[in-house]
């Protein structure tokens, strides 16, 4: 099933909003899971750095890049989100063809997240008990986009830990959709029409205003 583009432009906002304000209440810092523990973390420091910058961003929105980038993309695993972006596609991709992707996508991933952080408005996201075995190393971070009318959107963070031993995350549920493997049919169609190469080509136009 793939999310409309709409719709999925708003449960990015909502990733954005929890990326600001969710937390745990009812958990102190102690009480938490790892995972939860870094997504807080993440979560307080973005703020911050939002509120500490707030006048500059008036004056240039395009700090938010950087800021983003500084703060939550540490916090993702983009090799492995490319390749369920990509499904097939990404063993048929070379070597060299495999890590343009992975910077094309990290910078499209920046800017999609960046907009949603100046679009913010207060949305409210829950935090809902964590029932994951974290011995797995492999995890799911449940949480719920309150609505004003209407049921509450169930939402997940799946994160797995590292040989390093870092939790990151890997790919983001909205409704049971996964907004990763959400890109992946219009990659194919890129691929389709003009190869790996094109579908890469295609991203780096798309990001250029990123890389300044």
């Amino acid at each position: 099933m793939t999310m409309p583009t709409t719709l999925m432009s708003k449960f990015i906002l909502a990733l954005a909003a929890m990326m600001l304000a969710c937390s745990p209440v009812a958990l102190s810092a102690q009480e938490m899971s790892e995972p939860q523990a870094l997504v807080k973390k993440a979560s307080d420091d973005m703020l911050a750095a939002l509120a500490e910058n707030e006048v500059e961003l008036e004056d240039n929105p395009d700090k938010i890049y950087a800021l983003v980038e500084a703060i939550l993309m540490p916090h993702f695993d983009f090799e492995k989100m490319s390749k369920l972006a990509l499904g097939k596609n990404w063993r048929q991709a070379n070597a060299e063809q495999r890590v343009r992707f992975t910077e094309e996508f990290r910078l499209l991933l920046i800017r999609t997240y960046s907009t949603a952080m100046l679009e913010y408005t207060d949305e409210e996201i829950r935090m809902l008990p964590f029932r994951d075995d974290i011995s797995r190393k492999r995890v799911s971070v449940p949480m719920e986009v309150v609505q004003p009318a209407g049921p509450a959107i169930p939402m997940a963070l799946s994160l797995y830990q590292n040989k390093q031993d870092e939790w990151k995350v890997y790919d983001v549920k909205i409704d049971g959709i996964s907004l990763v493997t959400n890109y992946r049919s219009s990659f194919a169609n890129d691929i389709r029409q003009g190869g790996m190469e094109g579908l890469i080509e295609n991203l780096a136009k798309r990001n250029e205003k990123v890389k300044v």
